[in-house]
């Protein structure tokens, strides 16, 4: 009885470890989010504006510190709200069900830096021809959004339907409320970096989902895993 109840314990344990460590990408990036902005909305205002100038993926600060600025803007909102985790949650889990951590990782990344490099790579081509004025170099471009709708699109494509409606909702809420497709004729980097970070996270969230299914033909029912 008592080998009984210590295989019990362990079944109960079970659930718990494995929403920790199959959804660890996801639970790392939602927590980093939520310390990033609580901490950055206990900053005096000063503070806050020089956070956002290092910060911004624009043309100036890309060309000084890459890898810091697309990092940082990533956890960093333009403004604070209580509704960007709550996105972040209905996109990336979903996501991180599906391909598992690393991967999610990895379309989650190139959706940000990619959408960012063309983008910004855009303002730079026509601030050097005369098509924009220099200060452009110079814009606040900062937030969560292209990570989210590259993982919006792995849930809608091959996510459970719960995944899949969760992330539709997320979609919409984007489009119609955040407006991300708006400027998309004229250019504008948030339009053109959504743009390509969706286009990056259907080639490269397929290609991931298929290798994956390879790998586990004995899974073929499911894509996700650790």
């Amino acid at each position: 009885m008592r080998r009984s109840g210590a295989r019990d314990w362990r079944v109960t344990r079970l659930p718990a470890r494995t929403l920790l460590t199959r959804y660890a990408f996801a639970w790392l990036y939602l927590t980093g989010f939520v310390v990033a902005e609580l901490v950055y909305a206990a900053l005096p205002a000063h503070d806050q504006s020089a956070v956002l100038r290092w910060a911004s993926t624009n043309v100036v600060n890309l060309r000084h510190h890459p890898v810091g600025s697309l990092a940082a803007s990533a956890f960093i909102p333009a403004t604070f709200t209580i509704a960007w985790p709550v996105l972040i949650a209905l996109a990336v889990f979903g996501a991180n069900r599906v391909l598992g951590n690393w991967r999610t990782a990895l379309v989650c990344a190139a959706g940000q830096v990619l959408g960012t490099l063309v983008s910004e790579g855009i303002v730079d081509y026509r601030v050097a021809h005369g098509l924009l004025p220099a200060s452009d170099t110079r814009i606040v471009d900062v937030g969560p959004s292209y990570v989210v709708v590259s993982a919006i699109v792995v849930a809608v494509l091959y996510g459970s339907w719960p995944a899949r409606v969760a992330a539709g909702l997320d979609f919409a809420v984007l489009v119609f409320i955040g407006q991300i497709f708006g400027g998309l004729s004229t250019l504008d980097v948030p339009a053109v970096g959504h743009t390509t970070a969706i286009a990056v996270s259907v080639l490269l969230g397929s290609l991931l989902a298929w290798q994956l299914r390879r790998s586990r033909p004995d899974r073929a029912g499911l894509v996700g895993g650790a």
